[in-house]
């Protein structure tokens, strides 16, 4: 159990912050903004390797021939590392101090690229590129596991991954170029070196530049951001604990580990079937690229066209994808945008006309963007650091495997149809290979995007079509996590019974929380009527429902969208219906200020103990007998105006006895909704299929008695009043 972290400004659960002040938040923080430097000279250096090393090795090479497979060559060399040992990386990461491991990598990418310049072989040139490559794939997913532990919330991932892809994707590939170009330039006007050898002196000059480059952000990682060797930041202390017990293992056993975690995790296993859909359709689009604006009939500038269509549509995703992860939650959106990415390439598959070519195009784009960014942020922000580098790793190998192996079968499965050239809405186009093999890409997106928003969807309680239509609309997206609140009258112990529900759920997947003591509530409300001197029962109520305003914005909304299960006691229903029971309020005016302070945030299951002994605790108490009646009333009036969102339950009895009723109903509600949130040490996890829907009938059964049996006990004290 952990309490929940102040938000701050940024974590309010009102309009969601600009660009600009997240991004300003965020960098903000020193450590995370030198790491971005960082970032962007090894960005830079990686770009500029493969313009540099492709120039030289056509330098090293006199045969024509040998000369045209350069390029292919270095890329070959530069992606093979990644195919191979990108797992290794992962391990390194999560088994050593990886502010050490990345500072080695840049010291050996350093090395290896001076050796190029010094060797002067082209043999050498390959070898040492693969192993440039080696150290590369051993960097990344130290520098991406460690990014979490910079920030100063987990809802600051999403942005910090954003502000990382624009550098290198975007800044990075400018400097690069624009560095290459310039060095060249200054020989030409300059004549430094003259001679044959000239271009091979100035190739060589450019690759001891980006081996220099490797060394400065070494030093930098070295000396200048030591919080890089930070772990854990953001976890409870049980799961600092779990993470010293798993450095015990050995790397086999870490590998292991891993890819069992990835197998008994829905919301990874869906990550990565529906990263597999999306990069397998990426791939095939990028081979059929240049064959299919042919088919078009347009001319070499449609090939220019798509493809800058394409990379619009990916900045926009990266772009937008935040704004919409405030509509959709990131497990729904990922799928949903591989489902949307694959339906445009079907578009794209049966364009007659470059104009829609180009609209679905860059739809695939922008969806592709969203499903990325999306994918990498549900890596930072939801799985555990322990884990997370390993996790990173498969990630970016699928990216590598999939992304090489479709740019490869692509080229072959488009030269089994023979290209027909066919009239539609009077214009001609040519139907080749292509064509097909976008339209099976389509088809494998949009499965495995099912597939995937099948596997991750924690929200199965609400309809996928309302998100939608909140998103299009404009409206707050629902919390991502899962709110339990705990009710019941003043005179029944709330606090003990979610502290047990909090250490029970604890033994899950997903972080528990429990919200701040409502004590604290009441003196901070105590202590506002009481200094303005407020007696009126309307304007005591406006206080109350400030203060809810406040810990929803301060408390609850960011844990809630961190993913995490929140239980609270006396959310909001308990403190309407005492203010209601003392007032004479009406009380749907005050349903209405609260859903107003609140943001419209309702608990996902409501759990209302029920008692029929009386006032337990007097002299806890600051309700009348008659008071605490009206209130139960009320309570129960709500339970049954909302059966799908309530829990009644039993509170007659010891702790323990009203502890194991609360149990069995939450834990139904689990099973039949919400799997993904179950305690590990729930008797249903382990059981075969029939008996754990068997346990969860019984488990549904049970709660529906109390509620009845608690429904009918009010009804007759009623009528007894």
């Amino acid at each position: 159990m952990r309490s929940l972290p102040g938000a701050g400004p940024g974590g309010s659960s009102g309009a969601p912050a600009s660009t600009i002040h997240r991004v300003r938040r965020v960098l903000a923080i020193k450590p995370f903004r030198r790491l971005w430097g960082v970032t962007y000279l090894c960005s830079v250096a990686d770009w500029l390797n493969l313009l540099a090393l492709t120039s030289l090795s056509t330098k090293l090479l006199d045969n024509y021939t040998a000369q045209n497979f350069a390029f292919v060559g270095v890329v070959v060399t530069s992606l093979l590392p990644g195919l191979l040992f990108a797992p290794v990386g992962g391990l390194l990461a999560d088994r050593f101090d990886r502010r050490k491991v990345m500072v080695v990598c840049d010291l050996l990418r350093c090395g290896f690229l001076l050796s190029i310049a010094i060797v002067g072989a082209p043999w050498w040139l390959f070898v040492a590129n693969f192993l440039v490559g080696c150290s590369s794939i051993m960097w990344i997913p130290s520098k991406d596991a460690a990014v979490p532990n910079l920030l100063r919330r987990p809802d600051q991932v999403e942005t910090a991954n954003q502000l990382g892809l624009v550098m290198t994707y975007g800044l990075a590939v400018i400097t690069a170029a624009g560095a290459n170009a310039l060095i060249l330039g200054i020989n030409s006007t300059f004549h430094l070196f003259q001679g044959a050898t000239a271009d091979l002196y100035i190739a060589k000059i450019v690759v001891v530049i980006t081996g220099l480059l490797y060394l400065t952000s070494g030093v930098l990682v070295a000396t200048r951001i030591p919080e890089l060797s930070l772990r854990d930041v953001h976890a409870t202390p049980e799961k600092k604990a779990e993470k010293a017990a798993e450095e015990k293992l050995g790397l086999g056993a870490m590998m292991r580990d891993g890819f069992r975690f990835v197998r008994t995790t829905p919301l990874v296993r869906g990550l990565l079937i529906g990263a597999f859909g999306a990069f397998a359709a990426g791939g095939a689009v990028v081979a059929s690229a240049k064959p299919y604006s042919s088919s078009l009939l347009a001319g070499d500038a449609a090939f220019n066209l798509l493809v800058l269509s394409v990379f619009l549509g990916l900045a926009t995703g990266m772009a937008v994808a935040p704004k919409l992860a405030h509509r959709l939650p990131h497990d729904r959106l990922f799928g949903i945008s591989i489902v949307v990415a694959g339906l445009s390439l079907l578009v794209v598959a049966l364009s007659p006309h470059l104009a829609i070519s180009l609209v679905a195009v860059a739809l695939v784009g922008v969806c592709a963007g969203t499903a990325f960014l999306t994918g990498v942020t549900i890596i930072g922000s939801r799985v555990e650091d322990a884990i997370r580098g390993r996790i990173n790793a498969i990630y970016q190998t699928m990216l590598k495997v999939v992304l090489a192996g479709a740019t490869v079968v692509t080229p072959a499965l488009i030269g089994l149809v023979r290209p027909r050239q066919v009239t539609v809405w009077g214009g001609p186009i040519t139907i080749d290979g292509t064509r097909p093999v976008m339209l099976g890409a389509a088809a494998l997106a949009v499965l495995l995007g099912v597939v995937a928003y099948r596997q991750m969807d924690d929200r199965r309680t609400e309809k996928i079509f309302a998100d939608l239509r909140n998103a299009l609309r404009r409206t707050p997206r629902r919390v991502n996590g899962y709110l339990i609140a705990l009710e019941g009258t003043t005179a029944i112990n709330t606090g003990e019974q979610a502290a047990r529900l909090v250490r029970w759920l604890d033994t899950g997947v997903r972080p528990v929380v429990r919200s701040a003591d409502p004590a604290l509530a009441e003196r901070q409300f105590t202590t506002l009527v009481s200094e303005a001197s407020l007696s009126g029962a309307r304007a005591q109520a406006l206080v109350a429902a400030a203060v809810r305003a406040d810990l929803v914005e301060r408390e609850i909304q960011p844990a809630l969208d961190a993913g995490s299960v929140v239980v609270m006691e006396r959310f909001a229903d308990s403190p309407l219906a005492a203010v209601s029971a003392v007032g004479g309020l009406d009380s749907a005016e005050l349903e209405g200020i609260t859903d107003w302070a609140t943001g419209r945030l309702r608990p996902d299951l409501t759990v209302l103990l029920d008692t029929a002994s009386g006032n337990q605790n007097p002299d806890d108490s600051k309700l009348s007998p008659s008071e605490q009646w009206r209130m139960q009333k009320l309570l129960a009036d709500m339970a049954a105006a909302d059966p799908d969102r309530y829990v009644v339950i039993d509170a007659d009895g010891t702790d323990d006895e009203i502890a194991e009723r609360v149990r069995v109903a939450v834990q139904a509600v689990f099973v039949g909704r919400l799997s993904s949130f179950a305690p590990k040490e729930a008797a249903v996890a382990n059981q075969p299929a029939p008996y754990a829907v068997h346990e969860a009938a019984a488990a549904a059964d049970v709660a529906e008695a109390t509620a009845a049996e608690a429904e009918e006990r009010v009804a007759s004290e009623a009528e007894a009043k």
